[in-house]
This record gives C-alpha cells, structure tokens and sequence, in this order.
C-alpha cells in the first residue's frame, strides 16, 4: 500500500491518540494501590475507573453525531486537548474526589480517541487499505498493554504517581500537531439528529445505579434500601431509555440490531469485561498490598496477561475459519474458568509465579473470547448495520466495566468491613485501614495484609461464579452466525 506522505502522518497521528487512550488504562491500574495509600482513598477505589469509564462510554455516540456537523479534524483535536486538559488536572490533585472529578474530564475526551480516529481511517483508505491501517490500530491496543503496567511501575517507583498523568501531554500535543497539519477535510455540513434525550435518560440511569452501589459501601443504617432506592430508579429510567428510544429518529442503541447472536455476544462482553476490569485492579493490589512487591514487579507480572493475550489473538486468526466461532468462544470461556479458579486459591504466602500463571491463562482466555466475540458481532446483522452492531457491542462492554468496577468495589469494601467486625475491632474500614491515627495505631501490618487477602478472596471466588455464568451463556450462542452468509 503506497503512502503519501499526509496519510502517513494522519496514520502515526491516530496511532500516537489512540496510544494515549490505551496506555491511561493500563498506567492507571498499576498505580492505583499506591493513589489511593496516597490520598487516603481506598473506599474509592471503584470510582478512579468507573468516572472514566462512564464519560467516555457516554460520549461516544455524541462525538460521531458532531463530527458529522463540524469535521473529523475540529471534533478529535477538540477530544485530545479534554483529555489533555483532565490528565494535567489528574497529576495536580490533592485529594480522591478531586482525582474523580478529573478523571471524568479525561473520559469526555477519550470518547472522542475511541470514535474518531477509525472514523478519519475509514474516510481516507478503500475497503482493502482500511483492513490493514486498521489492523496496525489495534496493534496499538496490544503494545500499550505491554507497555503500560511496566511504565506505570517505574514512574511511581522513579518519581511519582503524579506523572503517569503528566506524561500523556507530549504525546498529546504531537498527536494534535499531526493531525491539524496533515489532514485535508472536504465535509458537506449536513443535518444529523442527536439522540440528547436518550443519552441523557442512559446516563442518568447508570449514575443513579453507581451512585447507590457507592452509597452502599458506608455501613451505616439503612444503607441496603438506599441501594435498593437507587437501583429501583436506575430500573424505572432504563424502562423510559427504552420507550424514548424506540421513537427516536437516530436512537443512540438502535434495538433492531439485537439479533440472538448480537445478544448473547454483549451479554457475554458485558460480564466478561466487568471481571476483565476488577481483575485488572484487584491483581495488582494484591501484588503490592499483599505480597509486598513493587509497582514495577506487578507491572511486569500484568504484562505477562497482555502477551497471552497477543498470542492468542494472533492464534485463534489462524484457526477461526476451520473451526466455528462457537467453539472458539466457549473453549476460551473454559480457560477462562480455569484461569479464575487459579485466582481463588491464592493466599498472603502464594508465590509471586502462581499469580503470573493465572493472570497468563486470564489473558489467553480474554483475547479468545473478546476477539472472537467482535467477529460475532460483525457476522450478526446485515452490512449495512456493522457499525452500529459494533458501537453497542462496545457500549455494553464499557458498561460492564464501568458497573463491574463499582459493584467489586462495594464487596471489597464490605468484606474488609466485615473482617474487623468478626475480630471485634471496631471503626476500621478501607477509608482509613492505612491511617496512622490513634484509631488504628495498634494495627499491624501483617493484620491488614490480612484484611486484605480476606477480600480479595471473596472477589476472586466472584470471578469463578461470573465465568461459570459466561460459560453458560456462550452456550446459547448458535452454531451459525445470523448474517453470515452476507460477509461476501
């Protein structure tokens, strides 16, 4: 494939932004368990991920609607620069909830990196030039895994947390540089209907369901039907999402494209990637809480899940036309499994291999299911629909990470609470387990690696009931792909 040089540069520009939105995630998750020692924020911990996580999933339909209206080039530099702007803000903060704050700034603007460079790819490249240019995107993904949890490790071991986030600028600011110089757009301004409504009612029904999971984590009376309140609400404006969006013009989750296939592959995604993002989280936590290793050794140890995770994907391409789609999903829900399991018998004196082994399965068992789970998706519905079919195939993962998060973290929390109460030692909770006061003062190290490992173990036995469900599901999948036959 012949370049010039302006496709070139528009090609290492989206490499570099969709690079900056990839890396965050990984860099985060390493630095999350010394954040929140930190900033005294362990009751928090769900919400690092579940504000970025939220804004981005909700801009996202928003942004392909608005550079419709005002060009590829305008919206995507006005995307980095948000995210730019919220990382910078990130590095600066001094507390949990303003962290929160701008880590929700950081998401409206990777919103646009997730939507708009392989929008801009499609607009310059034939249907043969686009497979391969898209192809070297997600590669992308695949280097910023390996990448990540080794960078985040050595920033916060070398300086400090703070620069995980400051270190996205320069690479934010030559992705914006590229981009304005080298892409040409010529775009008729035409009218499109944004589905305000419907993302507005959709949003309001996840925050509504978080916000009562995190009010869930106090222990305090009542708290149960302050959930079940919140969560009651969260219910009625999803009945109303669904009503609102049946009469929308351009719906932003159009139901059409839900066909059997479609369905059981995001209910599988939404599970799958809700235990994808806790294992993420929690893995590392237990590398440095528990078993006392740095960030650099539990960056290394993760990195070892995304190489499996590359392998298997670049396995199961060979292999996923001789055997059906079917069986390539399950079988990797089996490893899956298996992989959990590994998880659940880890303990305070577990040696640092056995969690490499299990975090290996995990990545060879998420590359199988999720990578296969997107052809499913594609062969699913009629061509002209792909795309759609995809965009929401992504919004329920996204939601499953971003609900996951919220909901592993409430158990977390309440199993630690628990764990003091059972030895009659009262006031302690994640809030304040590493503070020095008078109230814990008598609390010894050894006794919150405990506490620690008593709670892990019970998300990690979750992860086993939740793979045991996906394994169910993907059961249901047909043998033949609804649609197939129209990939010609």
């Amino acid at each position: 494939m012949d370049l010039d040089r302006n496709k070139r540069n528009i090609i290492i520009a989206s490499m570099v932004a969709m690079f900056l939105a990839a890396v965050e995630g990984t860099v985060v998750i390493t630095a999350v368990p010394t954040i929140v020692k930190s900033l005294n924020g362990f009751h928090l911990i769900s919400w690092v991920f579940s504000t970025y996580l939220l804004t981005s999933t909700i801009t996202t339909p928003i942004y392909g609607k608005l550079a419709d209206l005002y060009g590829r080039k305008n919206i995507l530099t006005l995307g980095i620069i948000i995210f730019l702007i919220g990382s910078f803000l990130c590095g600066l903060s001094q507390s949990m909830y303003l962290l929160i704050l701008f880590r929700a700034v950081q998401g409206i603007g990777a919103g646009s990196i997730f939507t708009l460079t392989y929008t801009i790819i499609g607009d310059l490249f034939s249907v043969s030039g686009r497979a391969k240019v898209q192809g070297w995107l997600s590669t992308v993904w695949g280097i910023a895994s390996l990448v990540g949890p080794f960078l985040g490790g050595f920033l916060i071991d070398t300086l400090s947390w703070h620069w995980i986030f400051f270190i996205n600028i320069p690479f934010g600011i030559i992705s914006v540089v590229f981009i304005q110089r080298n892409l040409k757009e010529n775009f008729e301004k035409r009218g499109v209907c944004i589905d305000y409504l419907g993302t507005l009612i959709l949003t309001i029904s996840i925050v509504l369901f978080l916000y009562g999971f995190l009010a869930g984590e106090k222990k305090e009376s009542g708290s149960i039907l302050f959930v079940l309140m919140y969560v009651l609400l969260a219910f009625i404006f999803l009945v109303v999402f669904y009503f609102v969006e049946k009469k929308a013009k351009e719906p932003v989750m159009p139901f059409e494209i839900f066909t059997k296939s479609s369905t059981v592959v995001n209910i599988l995604g939404f599970l799958q990637s809700a235990v994808l993002i806790a294992m993420n989280v929690y893995v590392v936590l237990y590398i440095q809480n528990v078993l006392g290793f740095s960030a650099t050794i539990s960056g290394l140890c993760m990195a070892a899940m995304s190489f499996t995770w590359l392998v298997s994907s670049m396995f199961l391409a060979k292999y996923i036309t001789k055997y059906s789609k079917k069986n390539i999903v399950l079988s990797s829900s089996i490893i899956l499994l298996i992989g959990s399991m590994v998880l659940s018998v880890l303990d305070i004196n577990s040696p640092l291999i056995l969690v490499i082994i299990a975090v290996s399965i995990l990545g060879f068992g998420f590359g199988g299911n999720l990578n296969t789970q997107t052809i499913v998706i594609q062969d699913s519905v009629e061509y002209s629909t792909r795309g759609a079919a995809v965009a929401v195939n992504t919004l329920f993962r996204n939601l499953g990470q971003t609900i996951g998060i919220s909901v592993f973290g409430s158990i977390f929390n309440f199993s630690i609470i628990k764990y003091f109460e059972k030895l009659h030692i009262g006031g302690i909770e994640p809030s304040n387990l590493y503070n020095t006061s008078s109230l814990n003062s008598n609390l010894s190290a050894e006794l919150i690696k405990e506490s620690l490992n008593s709670g892990l173990h019970i998300l990690f036995m979750c992860f086993v009931v939740l793979n045991v469900i996906s394994l169910i599901i993907s059961l249901c999948l047909p043998r033949r792909i609804e649609g197939e036959q129209l990939d010609i």
